[in-house]
């Protein structure tokens, strides 16, 4: 195992699976300016690992994330800083490779950016999103603002963050927010058998697909679709002809995986 941030964070590997785990249960996983920028060197580290393919981000104590340490915000100590910043920011950019979160308990405020953050979040029973930090004054300059209407639409996104109100799991999964929904106590297990599952797959076909979804959005649609095709030629020379070969000769018909 390996830690960040004055062991705030704990980082293991299962296989081509790593697993980043917020190791704040006392305060419910909320993040100071410290475990922040712990979470951006280990996800940077799991980007640069060649034998990573997908990592899954979860917290301990049956929490995911609080939000910001608001003690520390309290003291002004982190004003100015943001988790989308260049200083560090964890919620920043996306990475090159699949984040999966694994949500127990609450993922709110700056919490909610860390998960949407994420490219799936498998959501147990106890979940519960929200703009919490609303009641406190507190804005959410850490993407939120931008991938959360992304992922659930304007008129969702504007009611969660204009409300503040809870959003409980089941809710959270009726309108995409949560894209597996499982009892309380196994989002960690079900995240990581998705996160084994991707990582069989042929990856540069996979890895493609997911860049091209996650970057069209910068572009009007001719140009984007001109980039998804530029950008999948790879996968072609890659795997893609001998793995219709096997499609030819029975294997994955149907819909059927091995």
């Amino acid at each position: 195992m390996k830690t960040y941030a004055n062991g705030k964070i704990e980082v293991t590997a299962d296989g081509p699976v790593t697993i980043v785990t917020l190791n704040r249960p006392e305060v419910r996983n909320a993040c100071d300016m410290e475990t922040v920028q712990g979470l951006h060197d280990a996800f940077h580290d799991f980007e640069k690992d060649e034998e990573a393919r997908i990592a899954v981000f979860t917290g301990k104590g049956g929490f995911f994330c609080a939000g910001a340490d608001l003690e520390e915000v309290s003291s002004g100590a982190s004003i100015g800083f943001s988790w989308a910043g260049t200083n560090k920011g964890a919620t920043r950019r996306r990475l090159d490779k699949p984040v999966i979160g694994a949500i127990e308990g609450h993922a709110v405020a700056a919490g909610l950016a860390l998960a949407v953050w994420c490219d799936m979040r498998v959501a147990s029973e106890s979940a519960v999103f929200g703009v919490f930090c609303r009641r406190f004054g507190g804005p959410m300059p850490n993407g939120t603002t931008v991938r959360l209407p992304r992922i659930i639409g304007e008129s969702r996104a504007l009611d969660m963050l204009m409300t503040g109100r809870p959003v409980e799991a089941k809710e959270a999964y009726h309108f995409g927010l949560a894209d597996r929904l499982v009892p309380e106590g196994k989002a960690l297990e079900a995240a990581l058998e998705l996160a084994h599952q991707l990582a069989t797959f042929p990856q540069t076909a996979m890895l493609s697909d997911r860049k091209s979804t996650i970057s069209q959005w910068d572009y009007p649609e001719l140009e984007a679709i001109d980039r998804e095709i530029e950008g999948s030629q790879p996968a072609f020379q890659d795997a893609f002809q001998s793995g219709a070969g096997k499609f030819v000769s029975g294997t994955g018909r149907h819909g059927k995986f091995e």
